[in-house]
C-alpha cells in the first residue's frame, strides 16, 4: 500500500511541476518537451524487458549503447540545424539527399503510426478478458480506421490539447515508475535477493538487436520540425538537453529494473512491462495502461499528420494529406495482421536508420563544401555508414 501511495504522490508532484508557470511557459522547456516525450514514449513501454531479456546484467551497458548511438545521430541533426542558418548552404548540399532523406523520413511516420497503435491495441485489451493477439489487433485496425476519419473530416487540430495533456500524464506516470522501481529497488537490495542475470544473446547477436531498437530511442529529431516556432540555436539545446534528460531517465530505469527481475519470471510480450511492475506497486500497471493508451493515440496522430503534410510537400500536391492518411491506414492493418509487434520495432528502427544515413549524407556533403573539413567529412561519412549498417542488419527480438 505504501509503495502505490508514494506512486502515486510522485505522479501527482509531477504533473503540479509540469503545470507551474514559470515552468510550463519557459521558452526552452516548451522547446525541450516535445523531443523529450517522442524519445521515452513508446519505447519506455518495452525496452526495459527487452533487454532485460536479451543483455541480461548487462543491460544497462546496452541501453547506454543504445542512448549513445541516438546522441551520435543526434549530433549530425544539430549540424545540419546550424548549416542551414547560412542558406547558401542549401543550395551546395545535392538535392537528391535532402528529397530522399524527407522520403524515408514519410515512411519511417508509416511504420511508426503502426508501431504507436499496435501497442495501443496490446495495452488496450492486456486487463480485459479479451487478451489475445487476435484482438490486440483488432483493436488496432479499427484505431488505424478512425484516425483517417478524423484526418479527412476534421483534420488534427481539434486533437492538439489531447496531446499536449498526454505530454504531461506520460511524464508524470514515468516519474512514478521510477520512484516506485527505486523503492522496490532498495527492498530487493535489503534482503539481499539482488540478480544479475545470465544474457540471452552473444556479442554479435547484442549489436544487431540493438540496431533493430533504435526506434526506441528516436524522436529527438522532431526539434527540427519545430522551426516555425523557435529559431535555431533554441531547437540545438532543446534537441541536446532532450537527449541528455532521456538518456538519464532510461539508464536510471534500466539500473533499477535489471537487477531485481530473475530471468524467467516474465513472458517477453509487448506488455510485459505490466506483469513486472504489477509486483511493484499494485498501482502501477493502471497507470500505465493509461499512460500507453494516451501516448500512443496522441504519438499515432502526430506521426500520421506530419506524414500527410510531408508527402503533400514532397509530390507538390499531386498526393494529398488525406491520401496520404488512407496509405498509411492500408500499410499499417497489413503490417499488423503479417508482423508481431517486434517485427514492427525492427523495420521502423530500420526505416529511422534510413532516414539517420541520409542526414549524415547531408552533413559529410555540407561538412566538404562549406568548411573544406576532412576530418569532418570522414566523421559523418563514417556515422553514414552506421546508419545504413542499422538499415541492413537490423535485428527484431526473437
Amino acid at each position: 500500500m505504501i509503495e502505490s501511495l508514494l506512486t502515486l504522490a510522485a505522479v501527482i508532484g509531477v504533473i503540479f511541476l509540469l503545470a507551474l508557470p514559470q515552468i510550463r511557459t519557459a521558452v526552452t522547456w516548451r522547446a525541450i518537451i516535445t523531443p523529450l516525450a517522442s524519445i521515452i514514449g513508446s519505447g519506455f513501454l518495452v525496452i526495459g524487458p527487452i533487454l532485460n531479456h536479451a543483455y541480461g546484467g548487462w543491460a544497462p551497458l546496452g541501453m547506454l549503447a543504445l542512448c549513445g548511438l541516438a546522441y551520435l545521430f543526434g549530433i549530425v541533426m544539430r549540424q545540419n540545424i546550424r548549416d542551414r542558418m547560412d542558406r547558401t548552404s542549401l543550395s551546395k548540399v545535392p538535392s537528391v539527399l535532402e528529397f530522399s532523406s524527407s522520403w524515408a523520413l514519410s515512411v519511417a511516420y508509416v511504420i511508426s503510426v503502426t508501431y504507436y497503435l499496435n501497442l495501443f491495441g496490446a495495452f488496450a485489451v492486456r486487463v480485459t478478458p479479451f487478451n489475445d493477439p487476435v484482438y490486440a489487433r483488432i483493436v488496432t485496425s479499427i484505431v488505424l480506421l478512425v484516425v483517417v476519419i478524423i484526418g479527412w473530416t476534421r483534420g488534427f487540430h481539434a486533437l492538439e490539447k489531447l496531446e499536449q495533456a498526454s505530454v504531461t500524464l506520460k511524464l508524470a506516470i514515468i516519474g512514478g515508475l521510477l520512484v516506485g522501481l527505486a523503492l522496490f529497488f532498495g527492498d530487493t537490495a535489503t534482503s539481499d535477493a539482488l540478480v544479475f542475470n545470465t544474457p540471452n544473446e552473444n556479442i554479435w547477436g547484442s549489436i544487431i538487436l540493438l540496431f533493430g531498437l533504435i526506434v526506441t530511442v528516436q524522436g529527438f529529431e522532431t526539434s527540427r520540425y519545430l522551426g516555425n516556432e523557435y529559431d535555431d540555436e533554441t531547437l540545438i539545446r532543446s534537441m541536446r538537453y532532450a537527449q541528455w534528460i532521456s538518456t538519464g531517465i532510461y539508464l536510471a530505469y534500466i539500473l533499477l529494473l535489471a537487477y531485481t527481475f530473475r530471468s524467467g519470471e516474465f513472458t517477453l510480450t509487448e506488455t510485459a512491462i505490466i506483469d513486472l511492475m504489477s509486483k511493484v506497486a499494485p498501482i502501477l500497471p493502471a497507470l500505465l495502461i493509461a499512460a500507453a493508451l494516451s501516448a500512443q493515440f496522441s504519438a499515432a496522430i502526430a506521426d500520421t499528420g506530419g506524414c500527410g503534410g510531408l508527402v503533400d510537400e514532397l509530390t507538390q500536391h499531386k498526393v494529398s494529406a488525406k491520401q496520404t492518411y488512407l496509405m498509411i491506414c492500408v500499410v499499417g492493418i497489413a503490417l499488423t495482421w503479417f508482423a508481431d509487434i517486434f517485427a514492427i520495432i525492427s523495420y521502423a528502427s530500420r526505416a529511422f536508420a534510413a532516414y539517420y544515413a541520409l542526414q549524415c549524407m547531408v552533413a559529410a556533403s555540407r561538412s566538404w563544401t562549406l568548411r573544406k573539413s576532412l576530418m569532418g567529412t570522414i566523421a559523418y561519412g563514417s556515422l553514414a555508414l552506421l546508419g545504413l549498417a542499422i538499415l541492413i542488419l537490423g535485428q527484431s527480438v526473437e
